[in-house]
């Protein structure tokens, strides 16, 4: 059992450095993207791609040298990565395949539509199996079932229903259309087969409460959107196993100056820990963040720790929007100085800025902008724009 006292900037240092958001880039190239996920557990996917889908932004502001294609690769070609369900749909390391056992096991004992589904599963698989891969589109079962979001055709129950079962992986996509195959022809029978870690759910559950820990670098024993997906986590099960995981040394309690709540991460990052202790001094990197980092899983956290509020706006109505449809936060150093909207115009390649909102305590001067500028450029080289166009008038390329 150990506690940890910080100061708030060396709190910020911590988290940053952890996240590969600090100092020199610490993750580089395919491996970097690998060591980054393999680091955090999962990085979460969603598909609206304004200016890079969530996990390519997650990337790019932490691998140097990413790119859209990197991913692509990883995930499709060579297969170390996954896209199946941790925090909400996320991306993960095949070799992790195994510990999602549970989440397999409770989608084959509820199955939304069984009978229709049931009826014509073992037909599909027959055309996967002669197709290699297919769309919902490639399977000809049209009628309407009851599904999970809304109703849908009973080609794409059956696939999504294979999908969570652990059957069917995603093959590859085209746009956001999904093409599916079999999973035991993609991931070695070492890796499919092998037994989950977790014997108990008790274990499952520290398993879960240590990855998010991990993910995110400093969390708190509270409600929290960043212990999403984690199966069967109650408020009591969470105040058991945080003082279990403490009282093995598993995690550190964390005492942040001027902050009341008590704060954990993980034992192994001890090593980081001392050297924030023992260095006051790293490069700050201007960065542009995604919407659902993993560092902005916890907002209140952040807002405590960092003094910065972010809310994403995408489903507000427009007329309660205080920015933007897709507004992404800006970090300079060790502070969220800002916000900006941008748009990728694939037609034209240009890079649209719409706006930038400064925060009101943030001292400008021309070095940060200088660093703004930089990010917009390397924003619009991951983008594959050509262009970039201010519409926003605070900058000049």
């Amino acid at each position: 059992m150990e506690q940890i006292k910080l100061t708030n900037k060396q709190a910020r240092h911590f988290i940053l450095l952890k996240q590969g958001l600090m100092d020199n880039y610490k993750f580089i190239g395919e491996q970097g993207v690998c060591d980054y996920i393999k680091q955090a557990g999962c990085i979460q996917f969603d598909p609206i791609d304004v200016c890079g889908k969530n996990p390519e932004i997650v990337l790019q502001s932490r691998v140097k040298g990413f790119s859209k294609d990197m991913l692509y690769k990883l995930l499709y070609t060579d297969r170390k990565l996954v896209d199946y369900f941790d925090k909400n749909m996320s991306i993960f390391s095949i070799e992790d395949w195994k510990y999602f056992s549970r989440q397999r096991a409770v989608y084959k004992q509820n199955v939304r539509s069984k009978e229709q589904i049931y009826a014509v599963i073992d037909e599909i698989k027959t055309i996967i199996i002669e197709k290699g891969f297919v769309s919902s589109k490639d399977v000809n079962f049209n009628k309407q079932v009851d599904w999970y979001w809304s109703p849908t055709t009973l080609s794409r129950a059956v696939l999504e229903t294979l999908y969570f079962q652990g059957e069917l992986i995603i093959h590859h996509k085209k746009g956001t259309i999904k093409h599916y195959s079999l999973a035991n022809r993609y991931i070695p029978e070492e890796i499919l087969n092998a037994h989950d870690p977790n014997i108990t759910q008790e274990e499952y559950l520290q398993w879960g409460i240590l990855r998010r820990i991990g993910a995110v670098g400093i969390l708190w024993n509270k409600p929290s959107d960043a212990w999403l997906g984690i199966g069967g986590l109650k408020s009591s099960s969470r105040n058991i196993i945080f003082e279990k995981l403490f009282k093995e040394g598993r995690i550190n309690k964390i005492l942040i100056e001027g902050i009341s709540e008590e704060f954990y991460c993980l034992s192994e990052d001890k090593p980081l820990i001392e050297a924030v202790l023992n260095n006051s001094k790293f490069i700050g990197r201007t960065e542009f963040i995604a919407p659902l980092d993993n560092m902005l899983w916890d907002r209140k956290l952040i807002n405590k720790i960092f003094n910065y509020e972010y809310k994403w706006e995408i489903y507000t109505p427009i007329i309660q929007r205080k920015y933007g449809y897709y507004v992404l936060p800006v970090l300079a150093g060790d502070s969220f100085i800002g916000r900006i909207e941008v748009i990728n115009d694939r037609k034209s390649k240009q890079l649209i800025v719409k706006n930038f909102w400064f925060e009101n305590a943030v001292d400008i001067h021309n070095d940060l902008y200088e660093d703004i500028r930089g990010c917009i450029e390397r924003f619009a080289s991951f983008n594959n724009c050509k262009d970039i166009v201010l519409e926003c008038k605070k900058f000049v390329i």
